[in-house]
């Protein structure tokens, strides 16, 4: 031992131990002193009972281990046990007297002043034991009581008493700070559910996603501001918001946030008066709500319809928009996603294409089809056109045949092998009507043009004439000549469009507008048909989806127990849908039954993949 090191033994045996109980007294109570305000400690007071605490740990510098052995034993177990009594007295005082919100406000300052007393005396290694045992005894011990109004205090988003709050509980371990959490997230659910609740009219898809969205900027915004971002609230609004846009009505109606979503998407991409760059900062914040939506599959399949609409009726805004909306998909849900909306896409721009080739041939062919013609050909397996790609019967009057002939032989001469189906019931036509006192120009479906022009040559017609010359079926037949007699160009003599019923020409016909167009005839199916044959349609879909993910697990394992088949068939299909047991259960059975797996022998709960 070196000559200081031996000095510095001494003065410990010495001095600091045999003085030991009386110097730790006297630095305790100069610390409550000064914890009471008592002006007797004074900055030279300070300096004095400051520089006696560093000696202890001073005494033993020398020791490379165990240097604060001494420091620790002889004063700061005396130092914290006397500081949680202290606490204790100081808390029990402040619950008789204050308010919760009062309570947390002393809390604060005092937990404040106690760090900078800290730092006065003492040496830094005890700093973060003192500000735990003031925590435990302010907080942790009275957390029933801090509690007591945080119901209250949520509820009416008092956001001084929160932000309060949440700095005493900050400290505290994540479980105990669970009902704050909780009730805020209870908070949010139920302020989200009361929004939705009340909506109504047509417009309801709008007010559906704004609304929501005004819940979230407003709790995203309080998160900020009150809890610092803090990642536990935000999931909690993240699982609120998840909550309620995912909420179905009841257990035998299903969750319409999807579509409603869509439906949003649709009005703001359609034509409007709305700004470029509001639909674009719209349709930012529509991703928001969006991605909440646990059935996904549902809003693409809807969000398909309604594209397919705009795209074949020309309704878009904005080409531009449409492919930055699908960006935005595809950003939140990957390519798979979005692979039939960019093959959608591509068969539009290749459809320009084609047109201009085909005008091009006629020009250089110098044939005059005497009608004006554009052509959409789309790809059966892309276009989300659902049952009207069963055909309706239709015979094509003699002023289209020729156009179509001419395409049909144009498209086969460049496409070997390719089949094209005439989908008659999504085309539309000008039509310029020259009869009347002055010419009008009406924009209608090819079955109500293909009606009109069987009057070409004749005033009047019988209903039975008119549908055995096109030979549509009733319900088509009916449907479009209503609509001619509602738009009053045509009238009939009996309500009954049946048989002998005698339909003409209405030549006394007149409207202010000369450009106009004929909608009621648009194929519509009511609502309801609409979402029912949606969610059927996604059914399917889920069922083939989840047998073809149980074949891929099955090859790559060849042999797998039940319960982990369920959790790698949900895993994969989580981005798009959350799959029922139930639906699992039945495509396991009908993989069976098509001998792609088998159970495999003498065990009940394990599947074999056979080869």
């Amino acid at each position: 031992m070196e000559i200081g090191e031996l000095g510095l033994d001494i003065w410990r045996i010495y001095m600091i131990k045999s003085l030991s109980s009386e110097l730790v007294q006297h630095i305790l109570e100069g610390i409550k002193l000064d914890r009471c305000g008592n002006p007797e400690i004074n900055a030279n007071r300070v300096k004095i009972i400051n520089g006696v605490i560093h000696s202890f740990v001073q005494v033993q510098d020398y020791k490379k281990n165990g240097s604060l052995k001494l420091y620790q034993e002889l004063f700061e177990s005396p130092l914290l046990v006397a500081s949680g009594e202290f606490y204790d007295n100081e808390a029990s005082k402040l619950l008789q007297t204050c308010t919760v919100s009062k309570y947390m406000e002393e809390v604060i300052k005092i937990l404040d002043d106690e760090s900078k007393r800290a730092q006065k005396f003492l040496h830094t290694s005890s700093l973060w034991k003192l500000r735990k045992q003031c925590e435990d005894r302010f907080v942790n011990q009275r957390l029933d009581f801090i509690y007591s109004e945080c119901k209250d205090m949520v509820s009416q988003e008092k956001r001084k008493d929160l932000r309060n709050m949440y700095i005493i509980l900050k400290p505290i371990p994540d479980n105990l700070k669970g009902q704050l959490i909780q009730t805020f997230l209870d908070h949010i659910k139920n302020d989200g559910l009361e929004t939705i609740s009340t909506l109504s009219g047509e417009n309801i898809h709008i007010q559906f996603v704004e609304n929501m969205l005004k819940v979230h900027q407003k709790y995203q915004e309080l998160i900020a501001d009150v809890f610092e971002n803090d990642s536990l609230f935000l999931s909690a609004l993240d699982k609120a918001c998840a909550s309620v846009i995912n909420r179905r009505p009841s257990d035998r109606q299903p969750c319409r946030s999807a579509e409603y979503v869509a439906k949003y998407c649709d009005t703001l991409l359609k034509k409007s008066k709305t700004t470029e760059a509001e639909i674009d900062q719209k349709l930012t914040n529509n991703i928001t709500i969006f991605k909440y939506i646990e059935d996904k599959d549902v809003y693409q399949k809807f969000y398909s319809r309604l594209l397919a609409k705009r795209l074949i009726h020309e309704q878009s805004q904005s080409m531009d928009a449409e492919e930055a909306m699908i960006n935005r998909l595809k950003q939140a849900c990957g390519y798979e996603f979005t692979n039939k909306l960019h093959r959608m896409f591509t068969d539009i721009s290749l459809s320009v294409d084609l047109n201009n080739k085909f005008n091009n041939h006629l020009k250089h062919e110098n044939i005059d089809l005497g009608i004006n013609l554009s052509i959409k050909v789309l790809q059966a397996g892309a276009w989300p056109l659902g049952p009207t790609q069963v055909v309706i019967p239709f015979a094509v009057p003699q002023e289209f045949e020729k156009s179509i002939r001419m395409f049909e032989a144009f498209y086969h001469n460049s496409f070997n092998g390719r089949k094209l189906t005439w989908l008659h019931h999504m085309c539309h036509g000008e039509l310029k009507l020259g009869y009347l006192k002055k010419t009008y120009i009406v924009t209608m479906q090819t079955y109500q043009m293909a009606m009109l022009l069987l009057f070409e040559s004749c005033d009047s017609m019988t209903c039975r004439d008119i549908q055995s010359t096109l030979q549509l079926n009733s319900e088509t037949f009916q449907k479009h000549l209503q609509s001619l007699l509602e738009s009053k160009l045509l009238n009939a003599n009996s309500e009954s469009l049946e048989g002998n019923t005698k339909v003409e020409l209405n030549f006394d016909y007149s409207n202010k507008r000369t450009k106009f167009k004929i909608t009621s005839a648009m194929q519509k199916e009511t609502q309801q048909e609409q979402i029912e044959h949606t969610i059927s349609a996604v059914d399917e879909d889920r069922k083939l989806y989840l047998q073809a993910a149980i074949v891929r697990i099955m090859k790559s394992r060849k042999v797998l127990k039940h319960n982990a088949l369920i959790q790698e068939i949900l895993s994969q299909s989580r981005v798009s849908f959350t799959p029922s047991i139930s639906m699992i259960k039945k495509c396991i059975e009908s993989l069976i039954d098509k001998q792609y797996i088998e159970r495999t022998p003498n065990s009940g709960d394990e599947y074999s993949y056979v080869a």
